[in-house]
């Protein structure tokens, strides 16, 4: 299966970089093709909702880097999304990637039957902090018609390599199990 990740994060080897790396690792060696983007270091803004989506031959009429992103998760069978907690919600890093979904949705392209996963991470021991991230997604995945296969939700981390005192890792290497 072709999976695309979509990391959210700006830290390159930072906690939510470790998930990802487990993850992919333990993906790959199931056998799914993997296609990683990092949202943080691309050029990629937020939706303008002037709804001609698909119109130029490309997701976005406005050409940046989601015109890159779009025809990979066209093609997967599933797309995880890596990112820590940002002020409680999801970071800006990626929600532009998350708000052009909606090019899908307007073109009616058939994206419909894919499998989803989550990964996140937060400074907070309070599990409720990831709720910004987990609750949004959940949504989104509900209204694409795709399937949340598993989340995995690390409290307590915000210094780079805090992610090596908890499971993180080997819940991220668990979820590549999931599809």
């Amino acid at each position: 299966m072709k999976i695309v990740v979509l990391n959210g994060s700006p830290r390159r080897n930072g906690n939510t970089a470790a998930m990802v790396s487990a993850f992919i690792e333990a993906a790959e060696a199931k056998g799914h093709e993997i296609v990683r983007f990092d949202a943080a270091m691309m050029n990629i803004g937020g939706c303008r909702d002037c709804c001609t989506c698909f119109k130029t031959g490309k997701a976005c009429s406005f050409d940046d880097d989601f015109n890159i992103i779009a025809p990979h998760i066209l093609d997967a069978g599933a797309v995880v999304f890596a990112m820590p907690v940002y002020w409680y919600s999801i970071p800006a890093q990626l929600k532009g990637v998350i708000d052009r979904l909606f090019s899908f949705m307007v073109a009616e392209k058939p994206i419909a039957g894919k499998k989803c996963g989550l990964i996140t991470c937060c400074e907070e021991n309070d599990m409720s902090v990831m709720d910004g991230v987990r609750i949004p997604m959940e949504r989104t995945v509900n209204l694409l018609k795709w399937d949340m296969v598993g989340e995995v939700l690390v409290p307590g981390v915000f210094n780079v390599g805090d992610i090596a005192q908890t499971d993180g890792c080997a819940q991220a290497a668990a979820l590549a199990g999931k599809f």
